[in-house]
């Protein structure tokens, strides 16, 4: 559903970020995003406003109150609140009422997406922590990866690999189907199943997401292949910035509409 002025509503916004959207309705949102800047702009101080949570979060060692004592303490403000306002007149006190009700309803959505997002610990990013996975390779040929027998586009993750990904980025109680524990140098370009060559990528949520890297991975895979790109320059642009390696080999500043949907690798799942 959009809002009144033909927009992506917040609530399609905040389901998208968390990669709850997914098959044809994903597809849809994502191309009314491609043509409409506002929406794109919308989403992105959203993405911001969690990257900055993500950071305030990492640099305090205080721990976060649980969900039910955060709810008690803001309940237990609000009726204090409500307890010592002076008497007024019935219009005012009408009027006040509404007020009181906004200033709540804001501060209880604002608390729960707090929460909700921290459950996420948004440790999730587009590109990966430089310290924690700068990549890794292994010793290969072009022979090796180019071969129909070697390449089957899809490298399975161990399960016991996945978690050590997850608790390097501190994200706790991952949520199935919202990351891809992703090899930032793909194997098909020679990379290694190496922690420092994994991070836990957003699977649909985001402009710059699992389907758009999956469609650079294909795309360098061609080219290498086709004697067209160096392995070490596609490895070297991959690892350093994937999203400007994107831009670069298919010039443009955006995700083209092809690839919204494009998918090799499936989501993290449990």
């Amino acid at each position: 559903m959009r809002s009144e002025d033909g927009h992506l509503s917040d609530a399609q916004l905040v389901a998208i970020a968390d990669g709850e959207v997914v098959g044809r309705e994903a597809r849809r949102l994502e191309e009314h995003l491609t043509a409409c800047w506002q929406c794109r702009s919308r989403r992105a101080e959203l993405e911001r406003t969690i990257a900055h949570y993500v950071r305030v979060h990492r640099n305090t060692s205080e721990k976060m109150p649980p969900m039910d004592e955060s709810r008690a303490r803001l309940l237990a403000r609000l009726v204090q609140q409500s307890a010592a306002a002076p008497a007024a007149s019935v219009s005012s006190r009408r009027l006040g009422r509404v007020a009181y009700g906004t200033v709540a309803a804001c501060l209880i959505l604002g608390a729960g997406l707090v929460l909700y997002f921290s459950e996420l610990r948004a440790g999730a990013t587009p590109v990966p922590d430089g310290q924690l996975t700068p990549g890794a390779t292994r010793i290969v040929t072009k022979e090796d990866l180019c071969s129909v027998e070697a390449f089957d586009g899809f490298y399975p993750i161990p399960a016991r690999v996945a978690f050590n990904v997850f608790e390097s980025y501190q994200i706790q109680n991952p949520r199935p189907r919202s990351y891809e524990v992703d090899y930032l140098i793909t194997p098909a370009l020679g990379g290694a199943e190496d922690i420092r060559n994994l991070w836990p990528q957003p699977y649909a949520s985001g402009e710059w997401n699992a389907h758009v890297k999956d469609a650079l991975e294909s795309h360098l895979h061609d080219l290498v292949c086709r004697d067209q790109l160096d392995l070490k320059v596609a490895q070297r642009d991959i690892a350093s910035d994937w999203i400007a390696a994107y831009r670069k080999y298919f010039n443009t500043k955006s995700p083209l509409p092809d690839h919204v949907a494009f998918s090799v690798d499936p989501p993290w799942e449990n």
